[in-house]
C-alpha cells in the first residue's frame, strides 16, 4: 500500500498507478478463456463435467440441481438469514419495478405515428459466482428484473461446493427471485454453455452476471459471435475509488476500501484525498482492520494494489475519478450532492460518510452489477431495460405518406437508392389515382 502525491507523479506513472491489476495478463485471459468455449461446444455437458472437476475438483453426476437440493437448501438457512434474503428482494424488486417502460406515442408530423413498446428477451442466462465466496446477492440482483421483464426461459449457473451441491443461499435468493432452473457449473464454462447451450443448459440470447477475468472474457467473446449471446456488460474483478476529504473517518474508509479488496487478490481499492493526514492514518487503519478479518489471505494480495493518492483539490479528483471510472465511487466529503453534478464516470455513487458501498451489494435496491475495468465510460450498471428489448413501429395515414413522402423520395436520391425512393413514389401514385 502506497501513499503518493498525485502531482509529483509524471503521466507515465499516473497511468501505471491506475492501471487495473486484472488487465495486466488480459491477453493469456482470453486465449484461456476462448479454449474452454471451444471445448463446450464440442463436448456439451462432457466439456462441463470434465472442466467442473479440473477447476471446481469435484466430480459431478449430473448439473442441473433438483428439487430435493432446493429443499436441502431451504433447511440449511435459519429463519433471520431468510427473512433477510426476502428483505433484499423486497428493495431490489421495489427499485426496478418503478423502471418499467411506458409505452411511447408520438405524432411527427400529421398522420405520421410513432411508438415504441418494450418485450422480455426470450430466454436469459444469469451467472452468479461463487469461487472465493458465495453471492446471494448477485443472485438476487439478476433474477428480480428478469422476473419483472417476464424473460420466459431463466436459467442460473453457479459454481458447485467441494460437496458438490450449490450454496445454500443462493439456492435460497434465487428460488425466492422467481428462479427454478439452477446448473451447478461455473467459470468461463459456465459462460459459454449458456450463450450456445448443451443438452442440459438451454441456450440463452442474453448472459448476465459478474465474474473474474475468464469469466468477463467470455462474456465478451460469445458477445462477438453471432452464434453465442449478447451479454449485459463488461462487470469483471470488482474495484472501488474513494474521494475523502477532512471531513471523512478514516476507519469508514480504510473499511469501504477492504470491502471491495476482500472479494479477490486482483480487486483494486483506491482513495483520492485531499488530506495528507487522513491518508496516514488510513494507511495505519488498513492493517489494523486486515488483522481481524477472515479473508487476509486474499487481502495481503489485494492490499498491494491499494493505492491512496493526494491530491491538491476536489476538483483533481474528480478528474481523477472520470479518467479511472470506477465501478464503485463513494464520495466522503462534505456536502457531497453538490459535487454529484460532477460525476461524469462511475457504475455507482455513495453519497456522505453513512452510504457504505455494502449497502448497495446487497440491499438497498439498486443493481449491484456494474461495469468495471473503466468500461463505466460507456456502460451503465444493469437495470430492468437491459431484461428487455425496445421495438418501435411506424404507421402512415394516406394524407401522412402525401405529406412526408417526398422528403423521403429525395433523400433516398441523395443516397442513390431508387427502390426506397419507389416504395415511395408507388404509393403516392396509387392515393393521387384513388382521389381522382
Amino acid at each position: 500500500m502506497r501513499i503518493l502525491d498525485w502531482k509529483s507523479l509524471s503521466a507515465a506513472q499516473r497511468n501505471q498507478t491506475l492501471r487495473r491489476p486484472a488487465q495486466r495478463h488480459a491477453a493469456a485471459t482470453k486465449e484461456a478463456a476462448q479454449s474452454i468455449i471451444d471445448a463446450v461446444r464440442r463436448e456439451g455437458d462432457a466439456a462441463l463435467l470434465a472442466l467442473t472437476e479440473k477447476f471446481d475438483e469435484i466430480r459431478l453426476a449430473s448439473l442441473q440441481v433438483t428439487a430435493q437440493e432446493f429443499k436441502v437448501a431451504e433447511r440449511a438457512l435459519n429463519t433471520v438469514q431468510t427473512a433477510a434474503i426476502e428483505r433484499a428482494i423486497a428493495n431490489v424488486r421495489r427499485f426496478h419495478a418503478a423502471q418499467m417502460p411506458a409505452l411511447l406515442r408520438v405524432e411527427t408530423a400529421t398522420g405520421v405515428v410513432c411508438e415504441r413498446f418494450s418485450v422480455p428477451i426470450r430466454a436469459v442466462g444469469l451467472y452468479v459466482p461463487a469461487g472465493s465466496a458465495p453471492l446471494p446477492s448477485t443472485a438476487i440482483m439478476l433474477a428480480v428484473p428478469a422476473a419483472i421483464a417476464a424473460c420466459p426461459v431463466r436459467a442460473m449457473c453457479t459454481p458447485p461446493a467441494r460437496n458438490g451441491a450449490a450454496d445454500p443461499a443462493v439456492l435460497v435468493a434465487a428460488r425466492k427471485s422467481g428462479i427454478d432452473q439452477v446448473f451447478k457449473v461455473g467459470g468461463a464454462q459456465a459462460i459459454a454453455a449458456m450463450a450456445y447451450g448443451t443438452a442440459t443448459i438451454p441456450k440463452c440470447d442474453k448472459v448476465f452476471g459478474p465474474g473474474n477475468a475468464w469469466v468477463t472474457a467470455a462474456k465478451m467473446l460469445v458477445a462477438q459471435d453471432a452464434a453465442g449471446a449478447a451479454a449485459d456488460l463488461p462487470a469483471g474483478v470488482t474495484e472501488v475509488m474513494v474521494i475523502a476529504d477532512d471531513t471523512a473517518r478514516a476507519d469508514f474508509v480504510a473499511a469501504d476500501l477492504l470491502a471491495q479488496a476482500e472479494h479477490s487478490p486482483d480487486a483494486q481499492s483506491l482513495l483520492v484525498t485531499t488530506s495528507v493526514s487522513l491518508a496516514e492514518e488510513v494507511a495505519r487503519q488498513v492493517p489494523r482492520q486486515v488483522a481481524s478479518l477472515s479473508r487476509a489471505g486474499i487481502l495481503a494480495q489485494s492490499v498491494a494494489h491499494m493505492r491512496l493518492l493526494i491530491v491538491d483539490t476536489l476538483d483533481t479528483a474528480f478528474e481523477i475519478a472520470n479518467d479511472y471510472a470506477p465501478e464503485h465511487l463513494l464520495l466522503e466529503i462534505r456536502e457531497p450532492r453538490r459535487w454529484l453534478g460532477r460525476v461524469g464516470a462511475a457504475g455507482a455513487v455513495f453519497l456522505g460518510h453513512w452510504s457504505p458501498e455494502s449497502m448497495g451489494d446487497y440491499c438497498s435496491g439498486p443493481n449491484h452489477t456494474l461495469p468495471t475495468y473503466g468500461y463505466a465510460k460507456a456502460y451503465s450498471g444493469l437495470s430492468l431495460e437491459d431484461f428487455q428489448k425496445r421495438i418501435t413501429v411506424q404507421e402512415l395515414t394516406p394524407a401522412g405518406l402525401t405529406d412526408l413522402g417526398p422528403t423521403a423520395q429525395i433523400l433516398a436520391n441523395l443516397e442513390g437508392l431508387d427502390a426506397h425512393a419507389a416504395a415511395v413514389t408507388i404509393r403516392l401514385a396509387a392515393i393521387e389515382e384513388a382521389t381522382g
